[in-house]
């Protein structure tokens, strides 16, 4: 990760506030205001999933709630994942100077995506701390996460990242109080999973702004039922959790999880359950299609791709951090999934 990783201390101002009961406090005039920083490869799903119940609640309150302004590095359009070039209304030099103004924002919003390991402004570290330190809260969207941390401002703060990021993000960064969860906030600080996460996130933003009426109305118009808590899980396979899935299963799906480094044989899981081998073996082929060993298998597959791509770690140290006793034999479980080696991967 190049992007400045000195750790940084910040000095909160203590002015009768407390910064844990309401992640969207609106300004003095009723309105909320979100600076909203794309950065290059952000995903657009994510930023409208952000905006758009905003501007609906807008529209349904017949006033202005919410306000955003989109800025970027330079001040130029940004391209997102998809291809996209997104316009911006201001750059980050011209923010910092009426933020040092007093200019203040209620949040400063990181939206964030592909190629995030090797995104670097100083700028906007810069303002991010500056930010911190004036209390303006942090979101950090998807993987804006990563720049959070990278700015030195998550150390010992509860967070959350998309999960297809979480392994490189843990292993990149120390002190992270990591969790698997669509969006949390601590200390003025709120990291979203992104996606459609950032839509759970804005609605909830609605209800605390204007009320669950409101809220719900905007759901309706969005065409969407209901809006789910922060808390709730995200890394459940695809429709897991909407299938009747029992909640045996998604228990030892979690202990997989947490033991790719050292994996735990089937008959260790049983025991930790109270389950036999078989009632295990039965829970992965109803709801999964497969086996309990090769779900695992392709648990550390996943997070071996994941580290190979964001992170500099060698070959031998990511074949232990998924539990395979020797690169050889973890090269070629490697290639026998993906196609390609793990030094292949790399290079491309």
């Amino acid at each position: 990760m190049n992007l400045i990783n000195k750790r940084f201390v910040i000095e909160r101002q203590s002015d009768g506030v407390n910064l844990d009961v309401n992640p969207f406090m609106p300004l003095a005039d009723g309105m909320t205001e979100f600076l909203i920083v794309l950065v290059p490869g952000f995903s657009q799903l994510c930023m409208s999933s952000f905006i758009e119940p905003l501007r609906y609640a807008n529209k349904l309150s017949r006033r202005e709630r919410f306000r955003w302004k989109l800025i970027s590095d330079d001040g130029t359009p940004v391209m997102c994942a998809s291809g996209v070039r997104v316009c911006v209304d201001a750059g980050l030099n011209e923010e910092s100077k009426l933020l040092k103004l007093n200019r203040l924002p209620d949040g400063i919003v990181i939206c964030a995506g592909e190629g995030i390991a090797h995104y670097q402004s100083a700028p906007l570290v810069s303002l991010l701390r500056l930010c911190a330190r004036r209390n303006v809260r942090l979101y950090g969207l998807g993987t804006g996460a990563w720049v959070l941390a990278a700015a030195g401002l998550l150390s010992d703060t509860r967070c959350t990242i998309h999960w297809d990021t979480m392994a490189a993000f843990s292993e990149t960064f120390e002190g992270l109080n990591l969790t698997d969860a669509l969006f949390v906030e601590q200390r003025g600080i709120i990291t979203c999973a992104g996606e459609f996460a950032a839509f759970d996130l804005a609605i909830s933003s609605v209800e605390h702004r204007c009320g669950s009426d409101v809220a719900r109305s905007v759901c309706r118009f969005l065409t969407a039922d209901r809006w789910r808590e922060g808390e709730s899980c995200q890394s459940a396979p695809l429709g897991l959790r909407f299938s009747g899935a029992s909640e045996k299963l998604i228990r030892i799906i979690r202990i997989m999880e947490n033991s790719v480094a050292e994996p735990l044989t089937i008959r260790a899981i049983s025991r930790l359950q109270d389950l036999s081998c078989r009632q295990i073996e039965r829970l992965f082929l109803r709801h999964l299609k497969v086996t309990p060993m090769r779900y695992y298998l392709l648990l550390r597959m996943a997070r071996a791709r994941q580290l190979i791509e964001l992170t500099d770690m060698s070959v031998l140290q990511v074949a232990i951090a998924c539990g395979f006793a020797s690169s050889s034999h973890f090269s070629k479980c490697f290639r026998d999934h993906f196609g390609e080696s793990p030094s292949s991967l790399r290079r491309a």
